[in-house]
């Protein structure tokens, strides 16, 4: 199964900018998330709510919200959405 998320680097950049939204999938206990090779896993982090497995980098991963920015309050960054997810991302949020 996959699901459209938000995914920001808390520790620098996904591609060229600090946040996207796409598609991830998960882990048979959903405590990992994998999103473009990276496995990003629940744990006890300061700056988000996962991390990379294998860098260590933390990362702030949420559901799409359909009004409001999807951005940690605390630090707004510059989002892109994916090539593939746009559509569904309009559908989502109404446009």
């Amino acid at each position: 199964m996959r699901e459209l998320m938000y995914i920001e680097n808390k520790d620098g950049d996904i591609d060229g900018v600090p946040a996207r939204i796409g598609w991830v999938t998960f882990s048979k206990t959903k405590r990992t998330i994998y999103y473009r090779g990276k496995s990003l896993q629940r744990g006890n982090v300061i700056r988000g709510n996962h991390f990379d497995v294998d860098t260590g980098e933390e990362y702030w991963i949420s559901g799409i919200k359909q009004r409001g920015s999807n951005s940690h309050p605390a630090e707004p960054v510059e989002v892109r959405v994916d090539d593939d997810a746009i559509d569904e991302y309009h559908r989502i949020k109404g446009f």
